[in-house]
Order: structure tokens, then sequence, then C-alpha cells
């Protein structure tokens, strides 16, 4: 009688350990070479080990700095967590104090220098402080922003990190493997640097766009522009000349649809910081928010940082799909991204992903915790729900008008098995509005990483 059920749970262990053995498909390709014409003039960038990591074959130190005489204006959105980073509190004071104006940004890795008092504000202004003399000669007031990621609750090596930055001063460069080592630097669980650049066109002129992020876990950013108030990192560099306020805005705007509208395990970091710069270095006028090439400029934005923040859910820990949350026909466009996010965010949804189960109830659950706004309430009899597959082929309803689909279980199976899908809820309401979310699947592989990530 004993053997049976004994048998049996042997059994599920064995199959236990052998899921939490796999590893998750290698993300080596979203990583290729970038001609180093595509990187924006006016910068010197590189990234070294310092230090702060124990392993001295990687980076863990990156430098970003405008090299044009003036400093180059300055945006950056900022996590709302109430445990902010000592560099985020540190770079919401520089930005405020110089009107969105700053020369250059130093990032560490290995260590988050969060929830570290009144030493982790030294270090972080030590830092700040160093990269402009190193860079500019400069003891004038700071105009370096600061990143940092990794561990909570540890200080960092900061005598390591000044050396470092001494070091990098004459070790920069401007082409694609400069850039690559900067971005290198900006990593902790990633599995491949992620770094983006691109031409955009306003008017007459072609200006360059330049990128990096990081972010693997701990991603469910909600990110405010720099007002008081695992890590998801990144910056934007551009050499168009736009005006302070105007970045910001186009940043902000950009943010709420990009990575403000990313989720791989639910939880909002301590250090979340998106910061752009435009120095101005390829000419031309100086682009404010009333200029009619402003809407072009900030949907270039927008589209860039779409592209970055994909890159970091396509990175999650033990991801092995890469999922589109679409809710359409929603009252406004806060209800529609609410019920993404509550679906992207649902353990019970990312767990069927995983497991390539077509489990539609999940989605509706996630969808009616939901408080929509002004009191309207979901008419459940007009709801719709799909899978949609991204091979082209035809997409599989599973609720149409609330009821319920005869599903072939194969198809959807067929389905989930794509490394990309969309996942399409239709509440069927006035208003017309709709949002996106990016999210992955939560596997064995993300329980391995997290629990040891310490150790």
């Amino acid at each position: 009688m004993r053997n049976g059920p004994y048998k049996s749970a042997t059994r599920a262990i064995s199959n236990v350990t052998r899921a939490m053995s796999s590893q998750a498909p290698s993300k080596a390709h979203l990583h290729k070479p970038i001609l180093s014409s595509k990187f924006p003039v006016g910068y010197a960038v590189g990234g070294s080990h310092c230090g702060v990591k124990k392993d001295a074959s990687v980076n863990d130190l990156g430098l970003i700095v405008s090299t044009t005489d003036s400093p180059a204006s300055a945006a950056a959105c900022f996590t709302r967590n109430a445990f902010k980073a000592a560099p985020v509190v540190v770079s919401q004071d520089i930005l405020t104090k110089s009107a969105g104006k700053a020369r250059a940004i130093v990032v560490n890795s290995g260590c988050a220098n969060a929830v570290t008092g009144t030493q982790g504000m030294k270090d972080a202004w030590a830092m700040s402080k160093e990269t402009d003399v190193a860079m500019f000669k400069s003891k004038a007031t700071p105009s370096t922003l600061v990143m940092s990621t990794g561990v909570i609750g540890q200080t960092l090596p900061i005598s390591k990190i000044l050396e470092g930055i001494r070091a990098s001063a004459d070790n920069l460069g401007s082409d694609f493997a400069a850039w690559e080592q900067a971005a290198k630097a900006f990593m902790t669980t990633d599995t491949f640097p992620k770094l983006v650049a691109r031409t955009f066109a306003l008017g007459d002129t072609t200006y360059r766009m330049a990128g990096i992020a990081k972010g693997a876990g701990m991603i469910h950013p909600d990110m405010a522009p720099a007002l008081p108030h695992a890590t998801l990192l990144g910056c934007v560099v551009t050499d168009a000349a736009v005006a302070p306020k105007a970045l910001q805005k186009a940043l902000t705007y950009a943010v709420d649809r990009s990575f403000n509208s990313i989720s791989v395990d639910g939880d909002m970091s301590t250090n979340d910081t998106i910061v752009a710069l435009a120095n101005g270095a390829a000419g031309g006028p100086e682009l404010t928010a009333t200029d009619p090439a402003f809407a072009t400029f900030q949907e270039e934005l927008k589209d860039f940082a779409v592209q970055l923040a994909q890159l970091v859910v396509r990175d999650g820990e033990g991801a092995t799909k890469f999922v589109t949350v679409s809710v359409r026909n929603a009252p406004t466009y806060e209800d529609a991204h609410r019920i993404a996010s509550k679906i992207s965010t649902s353990a019970l949804v990312k767990t069927a992903l995983y497991g390539e189960d077509a489990n539609w109830g999940r989605v509706l659950a996630a969808t009616g915790s939901v408080p929509l706004s002004n009191g309207a309430s979901i008419d459940t009899g007009k709801v719709n729900v799909s899978f949609i597959p991204s091979d082209g082929t035809s997409k599989l309803p599973v609720l149409v008008n609330g009821e319920p689909e005869k599903v072939d279980e194969d198809r959807a199976k067929e389905i989930l098995s794509l490394e990309d899908f969309e996942v399409e809820v239709d509440l069927g309401m006035e208003g017309g509005q709709e949002a996106q979310y990016w999210t992955c699947d939560l596997s064995y592989e993300y329980v391995r990483i997290n629990g040891d990530y310490r150790s």
C-alpha cells in the first residue's frame, strides 16, 4: 500500500528536479553588432572591472560622457518605491538644481547602494563628483548622474569604484566596441547586454540615438518624472538638440508606454531609473515642445524605448516566452493599462503560460479583479478572449461574447509553445481605449536564480 504513493511522490520529485535543471533558451541572438556610424556623436563611453564584483572578467563600472563644451539637456524618470536608493536621490537632486542639465552618467553593477543610510548617500555623491573631476577637471556643482544595481542593503566598495573612475578617464571610446563594454557594465543577472542604436530625421537633418538597458528580475517599474519621490536601469542619448523641458515631456510619454508597461515578476525595484541626454552635437536648432517636429521626436523616442523595454522582458530570469497582453475597448487608457498589468503579473497566468496551458479562466479572473474608473462595470456578456500566434496563422478565440468556445487543445498548445504570442482581451465597452503590456512566463529557473541570488 505504501509503495504506490511513495513511487508517485518520487516520480513527481524527479520531474520537478529535471525541470529545474533545464535552462531557459539562449538569448544570445538578441545581441548583435551595430555599425559605429549609428551611434550619436559627441559622446565618449566605456566599461571596465573595478572590483565590485568578484569575477575580474566581467565589467562592473560604466561611463557615458557628453564631450560637448556645454552640459547636455537631461531628463529622467525614477522609481516611486518608498525606499529609493541613494543614487536615485542624488540624481534627482542634481537634475532639480541644474534645471535639467547633466554632462555624464556613471553606473556600477554588483551592489545597488540601496537602504544603505548615510554612508550610501556619501558614496553616491562621491561617484558623481569623482567623475566630474576625472572627466572635466571640475569641482563645481556636480553634473554626473549616478546609477547602481545589484544586491540591496550592502555598501559599495567605494574606494575601488573611485579608483576605477580615475582609471577610465583616458580609456573611453565612441565605436560599437566601447558602447558594448559600457552596456556590459550595467548587467547583473542579465544574459546579454541590451544595446540599441538608430538614426532618425527631423526635417532635413539626420540624428542618432543610442540606448542601454538592464534588467532581468525585480522588473515591474512604476516610474515618474524627476520629482521628489535587481533593477531596471536605462539610458537613451542623442546628438539632437532638445530643450530640457521638452526632453522630459517626451521621456515621460515614452516611459509610460514602454518601461512602465513591462513586467517580469511584479516586483518594483528601489533603483529603477531611466535617463535621457540630448547634447546637440549634430547641430540644428534646439527643439521645444511647441515645435512642429516635437511630435516626431516624441514618437521616435517612444518607439526606441519600447524596443529597449522589450529586450528586458525577453531576458526575464528563467523566461521561455515573450507575451504581449493586449486589452482593447476599455472605457479609458488607464483602465486598459491596469487590467493588462494585472494579467501580466498574475502568478497563475504566468505559470500556465510556462506550462503551455491555455487556461483562459485565469486571464478572466485577473481581468475581473480590477475596479474600473468612474464606477464603470464590465458587461461579462461582451467580453472576448483570444490567443494570437506570432507566426501569422489564425488566432484562437476561447471566449466569445461571454460564452466559452470549444477549444482545440492541440491548437492551443501549438500557439503557447511559440516563443512569442499574444493574449488578447476585448472588453467590448464604450470608449474604445486600449493598452499593451509585455511580460513573460514564470518558470522553475526563475525560482532557482532568485533562491540563491545572494549566495
